[in-house]
C-alpha cells in the first residue's frame, strides 16, 4: 500500500531553552590521556559550555529537562550524581525526568573529585560545584522561557565519523583508529525547536562521533569538534545548540589525535554544515507531505502537496535497570597493589582507571545499569551512561522505523568502559580488554531498550 502522507516525527508543547558558559580555570588537572606529558590545561581553544532544553506537556507541571554538557566523563557515580541532582532539585522533578548527556570530549578537565591530590587536582572540587549550579540555573531559565511551540526531528548524514577499529598490520591485534576499509553509521539526528511565531527555540544533534580530534599533544581546554559545530550552527539560527554524543564506541574522525586546534575545529565545521543542511531539508514545523493524485504530461507525475501534519503532545519518561554480567576481573584491592609497584606514567595511568571501573561495577558477577527512554511525540531518546557500539543506535533505529530514535553514549552516570558486540570479544581490541563487561552485554541493553520503546509506544498509542 503506498503512503498517501509524510511528516516529520514530532512533538508540541512548551519548550525553553537555555545555555551557560563553564569553562575550567587554566591550571586545572586535565590529563585525560595515558600518553600526555602534562597534567594540567594551559590555555582554552574554545569555551565549554552547558546547554538545557526544557519541555511541557500541556496542562503537565513536570517537566523534562535534557542537559547537554561540554565535558568527558565522570569516574565516580557520587560526582556525576552530584551534578544531576542540581537540576532534579531545581525542578523538582524525579530522576526519571532529567538526562545529563556529556560530549565526551577528550580535551576537557578532571571532573573526578579523587584526583584532588594531583597537579592542579585543587581546581576540581569548586569546578564540579561550578558545573552543578550551572545546569541547575540552565534547567531553571530553559523553564521559564519555555512557550507553545513544535519540535521536530530529521535524519541527515555527516562524513566526519569513522570506523576506528584498524587491525594491525604488523601483528594480530586491533588499533583504535581511523580504518579505511570498514563501512559505518554516519547519521546525524536534528532536532529543530520552533516557536509559534516562527523563531527558533534551539537546534538538538545528536551524532555518534568520538571528540578524539585533540589528544596527548594538546595542552588547552576544548570542547573538541562540538565547539565548532556549535558556533556553525548557533550563527546560522541565532539559537542555541544541544549536543547529544551518540554510540561511538567505534567512532571517530577521520582525522584526530591531534595537537593542533585548526583540526577539531575544521571537523566540527563539517559536522555543523550537515546539521544546517539537514534543518534545511525540513518541512515547515506542523506541516506534512500528502499525495495529491497523478498528473498526466510527458511522462505520468506524481503530485504531492503540504497540509497541515497532526499534532503529538505525548511525553513520556522512563528508567530501566539493564543487569550486565562482569568478565571475571581482579579486585580493587589486587588493582591497587599493582599501582603501588607500578613505576611507568602510562601504566600507572590504565591501572588508575582499571581501579575506578572496578570500584564502580562492584565486586559482583553482575553490575546493575540504568537507561532512561523518553518518548517525546513521534521520537525516542535512549539515554546510558557507558560507552555502547554504533550498534546501539543503528538495531534501535532498525526494530522501530517509524520514530526518530536519539541514543546517547556517557549519559547519566559514571561510565564504566565499553559495549561492544559479542562477536568483537574474540579480538584482542582496545575497547574489549578495557571493558569490565562480559560479552552479550551490548545485546542485553538493546533488547531491553527496544522493548521500553514498545511499550512506550503501546501504551500511549
Amino acid at each position: 500500500m503506498m503512503i498517501s502522507t509524510i511528516a516529520h516525527p514530532a512533538f508540541a508543547g512548551d519548550i525553553g531553552a537555555a545555555e551557560a558558559d563553564i569553562t575550567p580555570p587554566p591550571g586545572i588537572y586535565a590529563r585525560m590521556w595515558g600518553a600526555a606529558a602534562h597534567d594540567v590545561a594551559a590555555g582554552v581553544h574554545r569555551p565549554l559550555m552547558c546547554s538545557a532544553l526544557v519541555l511541557r506537556a500541556d496542562g503537565e507541571s513536570s517537566p523534562l529537562a535534557l542537559i547537554g554538557v561540554d565535558l568527558g566523563w565522570f569516574e565516580s557515580r557520587d560526582d556525576e550524581r552530584s551534578v544531576r541532582e542540581g537540576v532534579l532539585e531545581a525542578l523538582g522533578v524525579d530522576e526519571t525526568r532529567v538526562i545529563v548527556s556529556l560530549s565526551h570530549t577528550h580535551s576537557g578537565p578532571s571532573i573526578c573529585r579523587a584526583h584532588r591530590d594531583r597537579a592542579g587536582g585543587h581546581l576540581i572540587d569548586a569546578y564540579v560545584e561550578s558545573v552543578r549550579a550551572a545546569a541547575a540555573g540552565c534547567a531553571r531559565r530553559a523553564l521559564a522561557a519555555s512557550r507553545p511551540a513544535t519540535l521536530t526531528w530529521e535524519h541527515g548524514t555527516c562524513a566526519l565519523a569513522r570506523d576506528r577499529d584498524l587491525p594491525d598490520p604488523t601483528r594480530a591485534r586491533v588499533l583504535c583508529g581511523f580504518n579505511p576499509a570498514a563501512a559505518n553509521d554516519r547519521t546525524v539526528l536534528v532536532g529543530r525547536a520552533t516557536g509559534e511565531d516562527g523563531r527558533a527555540i534551539a537546534t538538538v544533534v545528536n551524532y555518534a562521533c568520538h571528540p578524539t580530534s585533540l589528544a596527548w599533544q594538546n595542552n588547552l581546554i576544548s570542547p573538541d569538534y562540538v565547539g565548532a559545530a556549535r558556533q556553525t550552527v548557533v550563527d546560522a539560527t541565532g539559537a542555541p545548540m544541544v549536543f547529544l554524543q551518540g554510540a561511538s564506541g567505534d567512532l571517530g574522525p577521520r582525522e584526530q589525535y591531534a595537537g593542533d586546534p585548526a583540526i577539531a575545529d575544521a571537523n566540527g565545521r563539517q559536522l555543523g554544515l550537515s546539521v544546517l543542511a539537514t534543518l534545511a531539508a525540513m518541512l515547515p514545523p506542523r506541516t506534512a507531505l500528502a499525495y495529491a493524485g497523478a498528473v498526466e504530461s510527458g511522462a505520468p507525475l506524481a503530485t504531492w502537496g503540504r497540509c497541515e501534519a497532526p499534532t503529538d503532545r505525548t511525553l513520556d519518561a522512563r528508567r530501566i535497570v539493564v543487569p550486565l554480567a562482569l568478565k571475571d576481573l581482579p579486585s580493587a584491592a589486587e588493582i591497587d597493589q599493582r599501582l603501588a609497584r607500578c613505576e611507568d606514567r602510562v601504566q600507572r595511568e590504565r591501572l588508575r582507571r582499571a581501579a575506578a571501573v572496578r570500584r564502580t561495577v562492584g565486586e559482583g558477577a553482575e553490575s546493575p545499569w540504568p537507561a532512561w527512554i523518553w518518548r517525546l511525540g513521534g521520537a525516542f531518546l535512549v539515554a546510558q551512561p557507558n560507552e555502547a557500539y554504533s550498534q546501539l543506535q543503528v538495531e534501535l533505529r532498525r526494530r522501530h522505523p517509524d520514530a526518530a530514535i536519539a541514543v546517547m553514549n556517557v549519559a547519566n552516570g559514571g561510565s564504566a568502559g565499553y559495549l561492544p558486540p559479542r562477536e568483537r570479544y574474540a579480538q584482542d581490541l582496545y575497547q574489549v580488554w578495557q571493558t569490565p563487561f562480559a560479552a552479550g552485554g551490548l545485546e542485553r541493553l538493546i533488547d531491553a531498550c527496544s522493548a521500553a520503546i514498545t511499550d512506550l509506544t503501546d501504551t500511549q498509542g
